[in-house]
């Protein structure tokens, strides 16, 4: 224990004060007695200051710094209850330093990567894969958070960005939208609230542009209906619904097999600068799609101040453009993230294999591209891969696209069969999902790829050192 800092009594001025008329023999041996007595209680005075703390410390606590004692004697009725002027002052206390970012070793795949690993059929990419258990995981920058982990936590929320960097994901996306006051926010789309939030049974529904009839409508709510107050009372949820519902909690219910609610009870909705600050505490890189509008952007709201709104919040939060990847499907939108301190990694998602029948990959298409500064395209995996006599082939997209120079980014494994709508023929059971990975890695050599359960995609990525 520390001794207490309070100023020792001295002695000399703690006992009876003799006479000043006290005389002869009594008085003498007396005087010579108190003498010694005093002179006794001195020395272990004297000892006791300085080796106090070996005295009284019974205990094996390494003493503390003893205090200073007065010089000044102070009457014992003055029993002070803070510490002597002169005791040491106690430094200030360090700041408490951010939360660091997973160590190697520290994240978690749990049994998602290892059960599909053990049900492929027997050879190299399973014996690989089987050799790479038990090794302790690192993130890795070609697996890419898909919102977050939103095969079982509810996309764009906290949660979920959360466990995707547990699970090693180097990369995490929030898809940029704005609220009535013009706030940025995570959302995958505008009006996408009535299956992603709890909107239609919170007191916010008669916000929706459409709201929820029994056999009606489908539903229509959007954030930028709603001020960013409104938007932060919201809950995430999982990403779907039951329209042939009786009512709204019917309808705000998942039907999707492939997901999960284990992990729906929390769905902390987040700004988009407040995905910044996550993201870099989390200690990952960032891509964030900026998300067209419903229709026009407001007059009061252009798509450059957009833009240049979501960049400033990297730029405020000190993000260097190195570990940023900002993505859009408008073509306008990257040419004006070219232009910028950013441009250098900004990616183009091209939806056109899948959404213009008439789409053909071209070599001139892909070099005008890249000729106006782009280095990055990132098409869904459909358009990468196709099957021709059972076996997996890299598509002439994939080949002319590398040709130009771009590097590919691809979306999104682990999402929904619809991604498999090319390779079916071969991808017949949840366990090919390795070889349609191991396909994209080693062939189509895909510079990143999103996932909606990261640990697969970090597993695989660790195991090839990538």
């Amino acid at each position: 224990m520390q001794k207490d800092t309070e100023p020792v009594q001295d002695v000399e001025h703690g006992g009876p004060v003799q006479s000043p008329t006290a005389t002869g023999a009594s008085t003498s041996s007396t005087v010579g007695v108190l003498g010694a007595v005093i002179a006794v209680l001195s020395v272990a005075l004297l000892f006791t200051i300085l080796w106090g703390a070996d005295v009284f410390e019974k205990d094996n606590t390494p003493p503390m710094t003893r205090a200073t004692p007065q010089t000044t004697p102070t009457p014992p009725t003055l029993l002070p209850k803070t510490p002597s002027p002169t005791a040491p002052v106690p430094a200030p206390a360090a700041p408490v330093p951010a939360p660091a970012a997973p160590a190697a070793g520290t994240y978690e795949l749990g049994a998602r990567p290892f059960w599909l690993a053990d049900a492929l059929e027997e050879g190299p990419l399973k014996t690989t894969l089987q050799a790479c258990k038990g090794k302790p995981a690192r993130k890795s920058t070609w697996s890419i958070g898909h919102r977050g982990a939103a095969l079982q936590f509810p996309e764009h929320t906290e949660e979920s960005y959360r466990a995707a960097a547990l699970q090693g994901a180097g990369i995490l996306e929030c898809d940029v939208t704005f609220t009535k006051d013009r706030e940025l926010v995570c959302r995958h789309a505008e009006c996408d609230l009535h299956t992603t939030t709890d909107i239609l049974v919170s007191p916010l529904a008669s916000k929706c542009r459409v709201g929820f009839t029994k056999g009606g409508p489908t539903p229509q709510c959007c954030a930028s209906d709603l001020t960013l107050a409104e938007f932060k009372t919201l809950k995430g949820k999982m990403d779907d619904s039951t329209p042939d519902a009786e009512d709204a909690a019917g309808y705000v219910k998942s039907r999707n097999t492939m997901r999960t609610d284990l992990y729906a009870e929390r769905g902390t909705l987040l700004t988009h600068a407040e995905s910044v600050a996550l993201f870099k505490e989390l200690g990952v890189q960032m891509t964030p799609e900026l998300k067209g509008p419903q229709g026009e952007m407001p007059a009061d709201f252009t798509r450059k101040q957009m833009i240049d709104k979501a960049l400033q919040d990297y730029t405020t939060a000190g993000v260097p453009p190195s570990d940023v990847y900002m993505q859009s499907f408008l073509w306008s939108d990257v040419l004006e993230i070219l232009k910028t301190p950013f441009g250098s990694q900004a990616v183009y998602l091209d939806n056109r294999p899948y959404s213009d029948a008439a789409f053909a990959a071209t070599a001139a298409d892909f070099a005008d591209r890249a000729a106006a500064g782009l280095r990055f395209v990132a098409p869904d995996i459909g358009a990468l891969v196709g099957t021709s006599g059972g076996v997996l082939v890299e598509t002439e997209y994939s080949k002319l696209a590398k040709a130009a120079g771009l590097k590919i980014i691809a979306w999104t494994f682990e999402r929904s069969a619809w991604y498999n709508r090319n390779v079916a023929a071969v991808i017949t059971k949840d366990a090919d999902q390795y070889k349609y990975l191991d396909f994209l890695a080693q062939t189509v050599k895909v510079h990143a790829i999103f996932s909606d359960w990261p640990a697969t995609t970090t597993f695989y990525a660790n195991c090839f050192g990538l």
